[in-house]
């Protein structure tokens, strides 16, 4: 199993109906953040260090699979 699957499933077994609310709320920031990507010129994607097939790439990312960089 690779480390980003067993790190999902450790985090499953953390979960609780207490954290939903902060979760979805969380993922729906994620998602019109990642969309927020598409909006950008070249000019703006390169200040962030993007290319525009990489803000492309993260933009169709589903809304369950935050960035690696994200804590737990």
């Amino acid at each position: 199993m690779t480390a980003h699957i067993t790190r999902r499933l450790s985090a499953l077994r953390h979960f609780s109906l207490a954290a939903l609310p902060r979760l979805l709320l969380s993922a729906e920031a994620q998602r019109r953040s990642r969309r927020a990507l598409l909006k950008l010129d070249d000019h703006l994607l390169r200040d962030i260090g993007l290319t525009h097939l990489e803000a492309v790439d993260e933009a169709n990312r589903s809304f369950w699979d935050p960035p690696l960089h994200w804590k737990d």
